[in-house]
């Protein structure tokens, strides 16, 4: 039995025929088109919305050794958008607003979403 065999590239070629079937297949319409859902069940679910004004990391003895009066420096800038998030996921970047007495916020960019979690 030799010991040292030599493989050529035509070995390693998959049959033409094989990937012809494949594409065939993949470029076929489908014979009936899908029905739309409809999707407004989804719309009253409720999401839990946050504003996240910035973050920082700290150790836990650098925690516990804080006391009152205390500044913790955080990663943004004073005027930086803050980011909105619905349940954990980045929605866009907005600004506080003052909105009948109320904290609210104006929505400066919105980050491109879909149902099913991935970004456009």
């Amino acid at each position: 039995m030799p010991e040292n065999i030599l493989l050529q590239d035509d070995d390693f070629l998959l049959d033409d025929d094989l990937l012809l079937e494949d594409t065939l297949v993949e470029t076929q319409p489908d014979p009936k088109p899908k029905a739309l859902k409809d999707m407004s069940f989804f719309h009253q679910l409720p999401v839990q919305v946050t504003l996240e004004l910035a973050s920082t990391e700290m150790s836990l003895g650098e925690l516990t050794q804080m006391g009152e009066g205390d500044v913790v420096a955080l990663d943004r800038m004073v005027g930086e958008p803050l980011d909105i998030r619905v349940n954990g996921a980045l929605l866009g970047r907005g600004e506080v607003v003052e909105v009948n007495g109320r904290y609210g916020v104006r929505l400066l960019e919105v980050e491109a979403i879909s149902l099913t979690g991935a970004n456009d």
